[in-house]
């Protein structure tokens, strides 16, 4: 079944979901807000739901969230909300597979914080400037914004320390949204991908310093690039450990700009996993269609069909990547380059990588950095180790314990700045093989 089937089939379920009155969404306004500006409203001590306690908040204001488990969707549709849990591992927001998302973030300047999201048909935090996104509609062809109206942009946002396990497509998904941070959290269980930024054009996004594992894909960007960061990353024991691809059923083609560096990408064979509709098995990470972007200190390592790939998507040609300064390690092939369509890449080239075998052979040679911008790129083909069924996203192993968000009780709300400030590119360094393991369930080795 093709990716865009598995997005319309569990668009469906959610929506069947919402639809069917489950999983709260949105407060009813029962409880106090406490007088005053920029306030701390209490679950369950001020309100008896996070909903009721979001309804009740204004700008400014702080959600704080006692240990328990939350029967709810959330919905944060007023600006500059902090919403954050006293425990990170204790405050659930569990949708009992029941409906589409555990938080929708639909306003700018929000931040979600410290609390896992788990068991929702689709997405376990959604942040969205697409009201058909927040709703749960797909449009034609199981995308959401596939008409000729505008893109419409969420401005600002911040997901940190936040576990999002075990969601029918996305743990941590922003769509159509800019000038945002995912940092310090973790994703597992996603039948789709951990992490996933689509649609976005200049992003202005910063993904840093988080877990994914025991997803189909650990992080995808799809259309996103423009100021985009995926940086310092933990991507191991996927499926796939990362993609950065076009697609058609997402506006803003093509894909374009991203910096991915300093991540670990390891081990994207682990079988206990969400098998993903296009079988996608044994990659550490994937350029699909997508232009200039640059591949910097990643340490990418025994992963068993390849550590790098790039392609075509249809119609779209990778025009222009740089694969600059990574470490190569214990991959099937380090590095692929493969156009089976009249789709040929165009100005894709390598340079000062540490790496051993590459498909068509000599690339570091043939395509050594800079390249005109329209030579064509080499191609060639590799047989790939067959991908084993997977499991259902509901039985993937429970995460461990995760770090927790500094002084969670006593700090004030979270100021979330207009506009991200990105990493400086040279303060990247090349990641050590157990980059962030203290907290994973999947080891390098």
């Amino acid at each position: 079944m093709p990716r865009s089937a598995l997005r319309v089939v569990a668009a469906v379920v959610g929506t069947l979901a919402l639809v069917s009155g489950c999983g709260g969404d949105g407060g009813s306004g029962r409880g106090h807000r406490p007088t005053g500006a920029r306030v701390t409203i209490r679950v369950p001590a001020d309100a008896p739901t996070v909903s009721d306690a979001v309804s009740l908040a204004r700008p400014g204001d702080l959600v704080l969230v006692a240990p328990g488990v939350y029967h709810e969707s959330v919905r944060i549709d007023t600006a500059r909300i902090t919403l954050r849990g006293v425990s990170r591992d204790k405050v659930v927001i569990d949708g009992r597979l029941r409906q589409p998302n555990g938080i929708v973030v639909s306003a700018p300047g929000v931040a979600v914080e410290n609390l896992t999201v788990e068991n929702n048909t689709q997405n376990g935090v959604l942040v969205t400037g697409s009201a058909k996104a927040a709703a749960g509609l797909p449009g034609r062809g199981g995308g959401y914004d596939t008409g000729d109206e505008p893109v419409t942009f969420l401005k600002s946002f911040l997901v940190s320390h936040v576990t999002a396990t075990r969601n029918g497509l996305y743990g941590i998904y922003a769509f159509s949204a800019r000038n945002g941070v995912i940092a310090n959290s973790y994703a597992s269980g996603g039948a789709d991908s951990g992490i996933y930024v689509g649609q976005c054009k200049p992003c202005n996004i910063v993904v840093r310093d988080n877990v994914a594992e025991l997803n189909a894909v650990g992080y995808e960007g799809t259309n996103a690039g423009g100021d985009m960061y995926v940086v310092g990353n933990r991507l191991v024991g996927n499926r796939v450990g990362l993609t950065t691809n076009s697609d058609h059923q997402e506006k803003l083609l093509p894909q374009k700009g991203a910096l991915i560096a300093g991540n670990l990408i390891a081990a994207n064979q682990q079988t206990a996993t969400p098998e993903q509709a296009d079988g996608g098995w044994g990659i550490g990470a994937g350029i699909d269609g997508g232009t200039d972007n640059r591949f910097l200190r990643n340490r990418i390592a025994g992963n068993t069909d390849a550590g790098l790939v790039i392609t075509a998507t249809t119609d779209i040609p990778p025009v222009g990547n740089q694969i600059v300064d990574n470490v190569f390690t214990g991959n099937g092939i380090d590095v692929g380059w493969t156009f089976p369509t009249a789709t040929r890449g165009r100005g894709n080239c390598l340079r000062g990588n540490d790496l051993r075998t590459t498909v068509p052979a000599r690339l570091a040679a043939t395509a050594a950095c800079p390249v005109p911008a329209g030579a064509s790129s080499p191609t060639g083909t590799w047989t790939a180790p067959a991908a084993p069924g997977g499991i259902p996203f509901t039985e993937v192993a429970a995460p461990a314990p995760q770090p927790q968000f500094p002084d969670a009780a006593t700090a004030g709300p979270t100021v979330v700045p207009p506009v991200v400030t990105p990493p400086k590119v040279a303060d990247i360094r090349l990641p050590p093989a157990s980059l962030l393991a203290a907290h994973a369930r999947v080891r390098t080795s």
